[in-house]
């Protein structure tokens, strides 16, 4: 019997310890991509392992230090995803590191199974591009940190999407499934998170829509609300939209690997969607973009 992995992941589903989520290869049911969550208490270590996987500290709230090959690497942080842009390490594979905060972080750790050991760096803030995507309620920002033009990784390709309340996301549906002169075969993660537009506090659940189809030879099907902490795992398909109810700020993490030669970022638009994209030339970007900008400082978190 074929088992066939489960591809939406409500927070805490896919929890190991010490881990909040654990998605490898071999959970997920493909080749190459990975993420981990991981919540560290104030000052209490935790050791990490690459294995045969590179993978990237990209803290989410808090500041830490990474400690690995006799280094001790500094991360500044961000109070959280939606206040600015963090620095973050690289990791190579076959290397023990181990993450500490002083005051207590939110990490995430996204990861593809690597061939190459490359150096272990730090990245600053400073040199994230941050680009603005769409044009009306189809804009969000982009923080290109670990993509092909930005950061040299052997398979690993990640990015932060933000997207204003009410606005779509990943937009027009596109996949990226096949070889081609046009489109690159890479397994993808989507992690959520949300910021509630309401003026008392509340809760991120129910704040977003993730779809996710499949071509007539590939058949899949997701069309999810998603919450504060899902994942929704896409093996192959059409992806998009990616829906920010109109009461919540959406922010997502994308892990992209998978076995291509060369690392490249190549997608192609489902066209029954695509000619939206010539639309956007007369169309302002929203106002509420960007959130913020790498120029700027990012927010001080506690190390």
């Amino acid at each position: 019997m074929t088992v066939v992995p489960q591809l939406y992941l409500p927070a805490g589903s896919a929890a190991r310890d010490p881990f909040d989520l654990e998605v490898t290869p071999e959970t997920a049911g493909w080749g190459f991509s990975g993420l981990r969550v991981l919540t560290l208490p104030p000052g209490v270590p935790v050791a990490v392992a690459t294995g045969e996987d590179e993978v990237i500290v990209l803290p989410l709230s808090g500041g830490l230090e990474v400690r690995a090959e006799g280094q001790r690497l500094l991360l500044a942080g961000r109070t959280s995803v939606f206040d600015g842009v963090t620095d973050f390490v690289y990791l190579p594979r076959d290397t023990d590191a181990v993450l500490e905060s002083e005051q207590g972080a939110l990490v995430a750790l996204p990861a593809a199974r690597a061939s190459r050991r490359l150096p272990l760096r730090y990245a600053p803030a400073a040199e994230v591009p941050v680009e603005l995507r769409g044009a009306g309620s189809a804009s969000r920002q982009v923080n290109n940190f670990a993509t092909p033009a930005a950061f040299e990784t052997d398979k690993l390709i990640a990015c932060e999407v933000l997207t204003p309340a009410g606005n779509w996301s990943s937009y027009p549906p596109h996949k990226h499934d096949e070889t081609s002169e046009s489109e690159s075969e890479l397994e993808e993660i989507y992690w959520y998170r949300f910021r509630s537009q309401a003026p008392v506090p509340v809760s991120g659940h129910g704040a977003g829509i993730q779809r996710v189809y499949g071509t007539a030879d590939r058949p899949i099907e997701i069309l999810e609300e998603v919450a504060d902490g899902d994942t929704v795992l896409i093996p192959h398909g059409w992806h998009g939209p990616s829906i920010a109810s109109p009461s919540h700020d959406m922010y997502y993490l994308n892990v992209m690997a998978g076995p291509e030669p060369t690392r490249a970022w190549k997608i192609v638009d489902d066209p029954d969607h695509g000619w939206v994209r010539d639309r956007w030339a007369d169309q302002d970007v929203d106002p509420r973009l960007p959130f913020y900008t790498a120029t700027a400082p990012a927010q001080q978190g506690d190390r």
